[in-house]
């Protein structure tokens, strides 16, 4: 047998590069039209038909999955509650402005139209509900703390829906401890772009809600609900039941604001009506307190 002239790399690729194919075309002038000529994964005119929605809701769970991975996430705790409120220094100044804004005279009686005036009563709930903003602020200055002097595999990262209101409070914490966190944010047509305190890293944007819950739950090692709207609520009870169901492990859930919970939701008439069982209230706890809420999720893993 002869001897090979030349030898090979054993880590060559067998295959071409893809990218480096789109850019060969590209570089020799090959036009990109959206033809039948064009690369699939190159054409976004196919990539966004309805047949391939599968390919499309498979590659928005894999590209959070890797990107996360790349940075060592593999254990957050996802915070959850309403976009709206506000810290405690904003939610006062609206409440100025529509204690001292002038009440306007109607059109019909000689008055003329100008900027909608700030509601008052809205404000004040703003207000009244702004240490909720600043207590999720103080739990995400908590994990970023703890996390801090950990090796990577014991470390613990805030995760957030990336919004405002609670999930920029909870962000906004671990960042002003120096530490990073997660938000997943979704595509909607009234939705801002992701809050500042996100680390830039790990900011994911989801147009699928599903693949977006997966992902909160992937990672999780604990829930922490504030106090939100409709959002909040169906992400609340996705978990609850995925742990009551055993699709998923256990985990520390924790609803932040008892009194809050427990005006809007009389979880022992549900027990009343045989609907849940009385076991079913041992899957989460009550905490008022950001230090109580971080405790219940360290006593359970004995950190």
């Amino acid at each position: 047998m002869g001897v090979m002239s030349s030898t090979r790399n054993i880590h060559d690729r067998r295959l071409a590069d893809a990218w480096a194919t789109i850019k060969s075309h590209s570089d020799a002038g090959l036009p990109l039209d959206p033809d039948a000529n064009r690369l699939a994964f190159a054409d976004p005119e196919f990539m966004l038909r309805r047949e391939t929605r599968g390919i499309r809701m498979q590659l928005e769970l894999l590209k959070p999955d890797l990107e996360q991975q790349v940075h060592g996430i593999e254990n957050t705790i996802v915070v959850f509650g309403s976009a709206r409120f506000r810290d405690q220094a904003s939610a006062d100044e609206l409440v100025k402005q529509a204690e001292t804004a002038p009440q306007p005279v109607p059109a019909d009686a000689g008055g003329e139209t100008g900027p909608a005036p700030v509601d008052a009563r809205r404000a004040r709930a703003l207000a009244r509900n702004a240490h909720y903003y600043e207590k999720a602020r103080a739990f995400g200055r908590l994990v970023a703390e703890y996390s801090a002097p950990k090796e990577a595999r014991d470390k613990l990262f805030v995760c957030t829906g990336g919004g405002p209101g609670i999930m920029e409070a909870a962000n906004r914490g671990a960042c002003e401890a120096h530490g990073v966190s997660v938000g997943l944010s979704i595509a909607l047509p009234m939705e801002e772009a992701a809050n500042e305190y996100v680390t830039p890293a790990l900011s994911f944007k989801f147009h699928y809600f599903a693949i977006r819950k997966m992902h909160f739950m992937m990672r999780a090692k604990a829930l922490l609900a504030f106090p939100g709207g409709f959002g909040t609520l169906d992400e609340l009870f996705e978990v609850i039941t995925l742990v009551q169901t055993r699709k998923a492990r256990q985990v520390p859930i924790v609803l932040f604001g008892s009194d809050y919970w427990k005006r809007l939701i009389n979880f022992d008439m549900l027990v009343d009506e045989g609907v849940i069982s009385p076991a079913d209230l041992d899957l989460f706890q009550f905490a008022d307190d950001p230090q109580v809420a971080w405790d219940i999720i360290r006593t359970f893993y004995r950190l």
